[in-house]
């Protein structure tokens, strides 16, 4: 126990550091901004509050320190409708080697269609076209009861128009687990590096993105209920303007079968006010539907008047 503890304080000591380095670190412009989608469609429904949620393969793209709650061999397709012809989809494998720790492997990748290419008088030259692809590899470990921490590397590779960019990040996880308490908190990092090869010969810093969450289910109640807070290394005016991004997501287990899922974005909310008026932008809603090994999940988030955002995934256990 005595060495499990000191683990404990190295890993607390080194996530400390990364914090504090990257909160120095951290920019308004950045690059890349596909990767601060919401992946899965159960992830969305929640409104992005996915940072202390256990066994998804998905966590892997949210927080790797989730990875050694994954019960057995599971993977996850998806698909996400964006607006105008823009379309994205993501797939994820999690697996478990004892002794070892988890592993898991996800891939984002994001088609913004076709675009016409035009000369200085409008005259039509031909078509282009642009593509976001990030490719994640992840490993987590307990290294105290109920207590783990992960860490991921992630490949990223951009085009558009014949031109290319790439870029390599870090993510990094902590998760507290409280059986009793039937509750969990978790913190992440992501988005932590550099563009290897830029568009125009001008490095720009990556969303960083440093999110704390917490996950509880109430006595007596079928309800998982996230709460977290993103990119709090973000530049604000006030100190309680760092914490006004924050979502909440609730997870109704109405049978076996079916889940109800609900969420709220506070922050997608302020920025997709027009005029007096924000409609239901901020508002996501979807349903799960779980069968033997598989699983059908839908997502539907509202940009208010700007219109809205339609995922789908499906989900296996192996």
């Amino acid at each position: 126990m005595k060495g499990f503890s000191s683990m404990r304080r190295l890993a607390g000591i080194l996530f400390s550091a990364v914090l504090l380095w990257s909160s120095a670190a951290a920019e308004s412009n950045t690059v890349y901004d596909f990767l601060r989608n919401d992946v899965s469609a159960r992830a969305a429904a929640l409104a992005g509050s996915f940072f202390s949620v256990a066994d998804d393969p998905n966590t892997v793209f949210y927080n790797p320190a989730s990875l050694p709650t994954i019960l057995g061999p599971q993977g996850s397709a998806g698909y996400f409708k964006h607006i105008l012809d823009i379309n994205s989809g993501h797939l994820s494998y999690a697996q478990e080697f004892e002794g070892v720790g988890s592993f898991g492997a996800g891939i984002v990748f994001t088609d913004y269609g076709s675009f016409t290419e035009t000369d200085a008088t409008g005259f039509p030259l031909g078509e282009f076209g642009a593509t976001d692809v990030a490719l994640s590899i992840a490993y987590g470990t307990e290294i105290e009861e109920h207590l783990s921490v992960g860490g991921a590397v992630k490949f990223i590779y951009s085009s558009l128009a014949g031109y290319s960019s790439t870029g390599a990040a870090l993510d990094a996880g902590i998760l507290w687990r409280f059986p009793d308490a039937r509750a969990a908190v978790g913190a992440s990092l992501r988005n932590l590096g550099a563009q290897l090869g830029t568009y125009a010969g001008t490095n720009e810093s990556l969303p960083l993105d440093l999110s704390i969450g917490g996950s509880i289910t109430p006595k007596g109640l079928p309800l998982l209920l996230n709460v977290a807070f993103h990119r709090l290394t973000d530049d604000v005016d006030s100190f309680g303007d760092r914490f006004a991004g924050f979502t909440v997501g609730g997870e109704f287990t109405l049978s076996k079968v079916l889940q109800l899922r609900l969420g709220y974005d506070n922050a997608r909310r302020r920025d997709l006010k027009l005029g007096s008026s924000s409609g239901l932008a901020g508002f996501s809603a979807g349903l799960g539907i779980s069968v033997d090994r598989y699983a059908l999940d839908y997502a539907l988030s509202s940009l208010g008047e700007v219109g809205s955002l339609h995922r789908i995934s499906i989900g296996a256990r192996f």
